[in-house]
């Protein structure tokens, strides 16, 4: 009898224990969410399987070039809840999402997980060299861009096409060569400020892993880094360079990723609770502290000691444009980093008589500034660069002289300086025939090489007196071949006494535009203008 009660007491507790496991057990309160993610945060794979002992949440990590995490998101790709898809996306960035996809972006619940600022890597050499000849020692993006045009600096940046890094140090470089202050606007967007720090760029790649990788592989290809402060310090501590990288944060600013986590779903209770449980975790000070240590970038919340170089100072964050045109025009100049042609600008000048004395001065200053004379922000930003092809047409009554100079180091600026230097005037004005001139320069350009840009800028400071007339100008133009039509343009420059309504129909015509330089001076005119729209 005992033995039965025995028996039965037995079979109740297997009973009751077993029903307990099946109910409450930990494969029960675990939840696994799909996670789209940018291959920046795989760094993070260490810390999972914490968050998912602690908070009972397993993140299954989808990882997809950049480029490709913004094209999953969009509506109707089959991401989130209704395509069966991901649950979340951790991405280093989603500000060109937000641009390109503001209605989805709206409705997604969004917290920045960590900070880690654009910044540049120089070999201690380079950064010997520029700090130099920098005030107190400090650089900025403009004494970045002013070393590229030198060749002094020659950096790999990852394609702002495809990664967020990339994207970020373009804009980075855009807000501080607009000089506003604020986000960038189109009309700030302006091919003459990016056209020498881009000459520098010698690596790129489609990810920032494959950048730091070619960096080190190749080491006499580039001396710098332009990517987050994070894959910096990191390279640094790696043991793969023959000595470390010198990190510069520019002082005119730094465009700062965040790493959001994004809840793609917010209506499914489910996903949510999951969610808010992962954010909790990830915002914990002892959590950031792991996040700092692990990936090397900053922790979001203020309360956590930064460690190391982390404790430098940000200085001023700049925006990113609110604008999707902004974002497209900036790529869309920017071009393809990995088909680099130099461009050609075909300068007419007028040496008529009336440019003796301060005109004259006035225009061999402004070709001296664009030369490297000009140590402003702005001129960093806009001075010839190298491999820039340059032609030079001096006209008068006639076309005087014509030389084309390939800008490879100080002497070809020296021998172009001469030429802007030489004397030799005209009687007359010939402003059309010079143009007719230009653009059967540029039509040999266009025809023997199709991928270089070329412009013309043409500058006078009276009114057509000789040669052809503008109907005539037109007629030719109007015969000539259509790919010339087609790119080149003509951007005049409206000084003295010049018909400013002529200059701006053959600005219109062309497809260029006019700048006057009567309320500035003939340098502030060619740095605005440089062949730019």
């Amino acid at each position: 009898m005992r033995r039965g009660r025995w028996v039965l007491a037995l079979c109740l507790t297997l009973t009751l224990t077993l029903t307990v496991t099946a109910c409450s057990g930990d494969d029960d309160e675990k939840t696994t969410l799909r996670v789209l993610a940018g291959p920046d945060l795989a760094v993070l794979e260490p810390l999972l399987d914490e968050l998912r002992d602690e908070t009972g949440v397993e993140l299954d990590m989808d990882y997809r070039a950049d480029a490709d995490t913004g094209d999953d998101l969009a509506p109707g790709t089959g991401t989130g809840k209704g395509g069966g898809g991901h649950d979340l996306a951790w991405l280093s960035t989603d500000r060109s999402f937000r641009l390109r996809h503001k209605d989805t972006a709206q409705r997604l619940l969004r917290t920045p997980t960590m900070l880690s600022p654009v910044v540049v890597g120089l070999r201690p050499d380079v950064a010997r060299e520029l700090r130099a000849k920098s005030p107190e020692g400090r650089l900025s993006w403009a004494d970045i861009a002013d070393a590229a045009a030198t060749g002094t600096v020659r950096f790999g940046m990852a394609d702002p096409r495809q990664t967020g890094s990339g994207l970020a140090a373009l804009v980075g470089v855009a807000t501080a060569a607009a000089g506003t202050g604020g986000a960038l606007r189109e009309n700030d967007v302006s091919c003459d400020r990016l056209r020498g720090f881009r000459s520098g760029q010698k690596l790129t790649a489609d990810s920032t892993r494959d950048l730091l990788d070619d960096f080190v592989d190749h080491p006499g290809t580039a001396n710098a880094l332009i990517t987050y402060e994070s894959d910096l310090l990191a390279l640094n501590s790696g043991g793969r360079l023959k000595e470390k990288l010198e990190i510069v944060r520019p002082q005119d600013g730094m465009v700062l990723a965040d790493f959001p986590l994004l809840l793609l779903d917010p209506d499914d209770p489910d996903r949510r609770a999951a969610y808010d449980k992962v954010v909790e975790w990830l915002q914990r000070d002892s959590v950031q502290e792991k996040i700092m240590r692990t990936a090397l970038r900053r922790p979001v919340s203020p309360s956590v000691r930064r460690d190391g170089q982390l404790r430098a100072p940000v200085g001023n964050a700049l925006y990113f444009p609110d604008q999707l045109a902004v974002l497209e025009r900036l790529l869309d100049d920017y071009g393809d980093p990995r088909r680099r042609v130099p461009d050609q600008v075909i300068f007419l000048l007028d040496f008529s008589g009336s440019m003796r004395g301060e005109r004259m001065k006035a225009l061999r200053e402004a070709f001296a500034d664009l030369s490297g004379a000009d140590s402003s922000a702005t001129g960093k930003f806009a001075r010839f660069y190298q491999g820039e092809r340059l032609t030079v047409v001096r006209f008068g009554g006639r076309v005087l002289e014509e030389k084309t100079v390939t800008v490879g180091g100080q002497k070809d600026l020296t021998t172009l300086a001469d030429l802007v230097a030489r004397g030799g005037y005209g009687d007359a004005t010939a402003v059309w025939t010079a143009l007719d001139h230009g653009y059967r320069t540029a039509s040999t350009v266009v025809a023997d090489d199709p991928e270089r840009a070329v412009s013309i800028v043409l500058m006078t400071d009276g009114e057509n007196n000789s040669g052809i007339a503008y109907e005539e100008f037109v007629r030719r133009y109007e015969a000539r071949a259509a790919e010339t039509r087609a790119s080149v343009h003509t951007y005049p420059v409206h000084f003295g006494e010049a018909d400013a309504g002529a200059l701006r129909r053959a600005a219109t015509k062309t497809g260029g535009r006019m700048v006057d330089a009567r309320g500035s001076s003939l340098s502030e005119a060619f740095k605005e203008i440089r062949g730019c729209r």
